[in-house]
């Protein structure tokens, strides 16, 4: 079977996440928005690891369930420890096989760091060392890196990453079955690394508010149990990703915040990495970083990809393809000209929903002319028109950059529902990265 799953994400015990989170809204929201599999989230954590014992129920193969929504035992920490004479901080991902396993998981990291200090916890440890703890807990438990290219948490940022995996993991390295692609890069990026070829590359969102949930996911085929996940983890037994476009992700260029420098690899590689206007260090971009590692692992062109009748984008090799698309809640506000928080705007959302499913199926399979139609006057057509364009990837980006989103866009200037290009000039408007431009 095919199932969709988003594997990363948080509770209210982390920082900076809405107190909304809940088993039950997280339930819920995963029915909108088309998720069969949840991750738990934060299960070291001690006060949501008792709501988790008490909410959940165990399904007897290594799932738990909740409102009719499955779940497996999830949660990201932030290995923290020198290796190879640096500081590295590196965010990484563990799912545990049940609760007796996730409890004594938590108990050999608890002499690592404060493990309820933060629903993603700092541990003094490498992400060798948490591989090797783990497995030796269960060794049916998995352990990949989170937002595998994040300029200062990622396993190859540019910041306290490192230049491959195995210089991370070592002689573990094959007990790592998959990388996260994040925000910023897509699978068509990291399919440059020849270390990946036989990693499955997944996406998941990252949420820290329920509407966030699924902005990225995987769809698997296989059996939605633990061991299904690990075996189609292993094999890459992935139908396709949904992605961001990959210009969205908050550290796609090369930059500087501070100075609005926006910067694509080959304009950062004139500056030498420095700002042009401080002359401070810029933040190097995840498409420098990916251009950078490709180049020391034999120069991996960018593969030529192709988007085929039924949206899915392809690169040639027989890689599982992926999708890029905007959020429903995006398209129906610039659609009606409002903020997406608007109450117009929701209640149209909630009205798609409920009359054609969940956000996935309308946004890749829902026929424009039943969304038109469900959608009613006066803002039907222009809606059903938005998603034929997401689908088509005929969209405009000002790409994102040193913690700064990208700004997507529907419709460009001068078009219906034009509304979204706001701070199209935040960044150096002479600088080709910011202009807006239709993507493949």
């Amino acid at each position: 079977m095919i199932y969709a799953a988003d594997l990363h994400l948080h509770s209210p015990y982390a920082r900076a996440v809405s107190p909304r989170i809940t088993f039950e809204n997280m339930a819920r929201w995963a029915k909108v928005k088309g998720i069969d599999l949840l991750a738990s989230a934060d299960f070291t954590h001690s006060d949501w690891f008792a709501q988790t014992r008490r909410t959940l129920r165990e399904c007897g193969d290594g799932l738990l369930e909740h409102g009719g929504v499955r779940f497996v035992l999830g949660t990201e920490v932030n290995c923290s420890a020198k290796q190879g004479g640096r500081l590295r901080r590196v965010h990484m991902l563990l799912f545990a096989p049940n609760l007796d396993a996730a409890a004594r998981i938590n108990a050999a990291l608890a002499s690592r760091g404060a493990l309820d200090a933060d629903g993603r916890p700092t541990l003094r440890m490498t992400p060798r060392d948490l591989l090797s703890e783990a497995l030796a807990v269960d060794d049916r438990a998995i352990v990949m890196p989170a937002h595998a290219w994040t300029p200062h948490f990622g396993v190859f940022g540019a910041k306290s990453g490192f230049d491959s995996l195995a210089e991370c993991f070592g002689d573990l390295t094959p007990q790592v079955p998959a990388v996260e692609t994040g925000l910023s890069s897509d699978p068509s990026m990291n399919w440059r690394l020849p270390e990946l070829d036989n990693l499955s590359v997944v996406s998941f969102s990252d949420a820290h508010s329920l509407p966030k949930m699924a902005r990225e996911l995987t769809l698997f085929d296989g059996e939605l149990s633990y061991d299904g996940l690990r075996d189609a983890l292993r094999s890459q037994s992935v139908h396709c990703t949904i992605e961001f476009f990959p210009e969205e992700g908050k550290y796609h260029n090369s930059g500087h915040r501070n100075c609005g420098v926006n910067l694509t690899p080959a304009e950062a590689a004139e500056t030498g990495g420095i700002c042009p206007r401080c002359g401070r260090r810029m933040t190097p971009g995840v498409l420098q970083r990916v251009e950078e590692l490709a180049a020391l692992s034999g120069g991996r062109p960018a593969p030529a990809l192709t988007r085929g009748p039924d949206g899915l984008t392809r690169g040639g090799s027989g890689r599982p393809p992926f999708r890029s698309l905007v959020g429903l809640q995006q398209i129906i506000a610039e659609a009606v000209g409002r903020g997406v928080n608007a109450k117009s705007v929701q209640t149209q959302y909630e009205r798609l929903v409920n009359e054609l499913g969940n956000e996935l199926h309308i946004l890749t399979a829902a026929a424009t002319a039943d969304i038109a139609l469900a959608a009613g006057q006066p803002s039907g057509a222009a809606i059903a028109q938005g998603v034929d364009r997401v689908r088509k990837g005929d969209i405009r980006i000002v790409p994102g950059y040193d913690g700064v989103f990208g700004e997507v866009s529907v419709w460009g200037a001068g078009e219906r529902g034009s509304g979204n290009n706001r701070g199209a000039g935040a960044v150096d408007a002479g600088n080709a990265a910011a202009r807006m431009r239709p993507m493949l």
